[in-house]
């Protein structure tokens, strides 16, 4: 049994797409541990392999090879309802792109997790507002997507992926679509919001502006973790 002070536990990690000639090397190796109550940032150019290990380390993906075990659970030994169940249970997602029902409110977005997990919708929504103000849209639970702004609107999707209290929560590019000052918001919100004793939170970033949001610096480069900064 892996020991609960890590939440994910990545070992000699390897994954590979298509097959002969055309076969790639997305991962090569991975070693990688993430601890509850930080903020770890995967960072590294394009295609150097950290989408790949996030939607591992999520349970979107299978390794080729290596062990990945999150919250004590062996995600690459895990197949079809038994991974499903545990990912809408535990794991929260943030997205580059927003992927927001445009026909809901914002309150009614933030509670598709519950409402998949069968709350009342009434409850569901309730609840989904309780978590709406805690990132600032107090204000805003009635409003439709196009009445609100790409930062309102990522807020919003921090929202649906904390409502159910995952204890990881993992975001791709969370700032990418955002103008500087909308960014710096999602971040500090992130850090006040989202990181807990208790739960993990795993951000891949390109934008250099939000490292110091971070207390661990993962760099990639070539499906290798190159250097690991800051504290363990």
């Amino acid at each position: 049994m892996v020991a609960m002070e890590q939440s994910v536990l990545c070992r000699d990690l390897n994954k590979e797409f298509g097959s002969g000639d055309m076969r790639t090397l997305a991962l090569r190796g991975v070693d990688l541990e993430v601890h509850p109550g930080q903020m770890t940032l995967l960072v590294g150019p394009s295609g150097c392999g950290k989408t790949t290990l996030i939607s591992i380390i999520a349970g979107l993906l299978y390794p080729t090879s290596g062990e990945v075990t999150v919250l004590g659970q062996p995600l690459n030994r895990m197949r079809n309802g038994n991974l499903i169940a545990f990912r809408g249970k535990e794991i929260g997602f943030v997205f580059q792109q927003y992927n927001l029902l445009p026909a809901l409110t914002a309150a009614e977005n933030a509670a598709v997790p519950l409402l998949i997990a069968g709350w009342p919708r009434a409850k569901a929504v309730e609840k989904a507002k309780s978590v709406l103000a805690s990132v600032g849209l107090a204000n805003r639970v009635n409003s439709f997507p196009r009445q609100l702004s790409g930062g309102q609107e990522q807020r919003v999707a921090i929202a649906r992926a904390l409502v159910h209290e995952p204890r990881l929560l993992v975001c791709d590019e969370p700032t990418a679509a955002l103008d500087a000052q909308s960014g710096q918001t999602v971040m500090e919100l992130l850090r006040k919001v989202a990181v807990q004793p208790d739960r993990a939170v795993i951000v891949v970033t390109h934008d250099n502006r939000v490292l110091k949001f971070g207390d661990r610096i993962v760099t990639m480069s070539d499906g290798r973790i190159e250097r690991i900064e800051g504290r363990t």
